[in-house]
């Protein structure tokens, strides 16, 4: 019997409930046999597919060794701990899902100090007034590493945190730190400030792609029957369906639609009775709508879009690419 295709996906809190969303509104639905606590679980209606429920350090572990197909994770988590990361994983796409900023912040006493140039100057300063470095306290130590490389700061040295980061300083433990946040909230409220420039990623969940993985004809397969879901339920998301039937509208009404609206016509131009289905996003629909009365339409229908399945599949595309490149 050949080995499934392992799909790992986060095993608690927000982020479970929003990775099996997220699949569910692609039509692939999670199901755990044995009940709600169990740790592995399937694909409703497609065969050959292991659900892995891990915590995200795990999933990003076994992305890296190969152990799964695909993970979901953030992608702050891939990147921390490989440094190396296009060659081990390919990022096939954002989830809309657990966005934060991983961050350089300092405490806000320092008024002079908005920028990682000031901050280098900082560093120095403290190194000869104190007779040693810096501390700063972070959990992302690689990231932070790469990060002041970057900007050419070499006075500090890192204090791993294993705790609440945010309240080194405070507690005298560190000078400044990198950590991630999505509001500020916790860092303000810490006497915290991010540096104008010291944002140094913008993570959120990822689908990503283990390259050390099995991937031969099988698992192909199955891996393009769930990006093609995923693809179709994310052009959806941004269109909106527009009918609507005038006499008056034709080929360069709708080009003057196209350039105006972005609408997209899926179908081909009207009818014979005058039809016609359009594709808009969806802050254009009212617009849209106006417009299209104006060349005559007596009335317009907008309908959301569960689907929209193409020819072409850029994930799987992606996939392919970032197997053999």
């Amino acid at each position: 019997m050949s080995a499934p295709f392992v799909l790992a996906v986060p095993s608690k809190g927000r982020l479970q409930e929003n990775a099996e969303a997220f699949f569910a509104r692609a039509g692939l639905q999670l199901v755990k046999p044995r009940g709600a606590r169990e740790y592995r679980g399937t694909i409703a209606n497609i065969p050959g597919v292991e659900v892995a429920y891990l915590s995200a350090s795990d999933i990003t572990t076994q992305l890296g060794l190969g152990a799964v197909h695909f993970g979901v994770t953030g992608e702050d988590q891939i990147r921390e701990m490989y440094s190396d990361a296009e060659a081990r994983v390919v990022l096939i796409d954002r989830l809309g899902f657990g966005e934060a900023n991983v961050v350089v912040a300092v405490p806000q006493a320092w008024i002079d100090v908005r920028t990682m140039a000031d901050l280098d100057d900082v560093a120095t300063a403290f190194r000869a007034t104190h007779d040693r470095k810096m501390r700063v306290a972070t959990k992302y130590v690689n990231l932070a590493r790469q990060f002041f490389s970057a900007h050419g700061i070499i006075d500090y040295r890192i204090v791993e945190s294993l705790g609440a980061t945010e309240g080194a300083p405070a507690a005298g433990t560190a000078e400044l730190i990198v950590d991630i946040t999505t509001t500020g909230t916790t860092l303000a409220a810490n006497g915290l400030k991010v540096l104008d420039d010291g944002i140094m990623l913008r993570s959120e969940a990822n689908l990503i792609a283990a390259r050390a993985a099995e991937w031969g004809a099988t698992e192909r397969e199955t891996a393009r029957l769930i990006l093609d879901r995923i693809a179709a339920q994310g052009r959806a998301r941004a269109f909106r369906e527009v009918r609507t039937r005038a006499p008056g509208i034709d080929d360069k009404v709708l080009a003057e639609a196209k350039q105006r609206f972005g609408v997209a016509t899926p179908f081909g131009g009207p009818t014979s009775s005058g039809m016609i289905t359009l594709h808009c996003p969806p802050g254009q629909v009212h617009s849209l709508a106006s417009f299209l009365r104006g060349e005559g339409a007596e009335s317009v229908t907008v309908a959301d879009i569960d689907y929209v399945f193409t020819r072409d599949n850029p994930l799987f595309a992606r996939l392919e690419q970032g197997l053999t490149g």
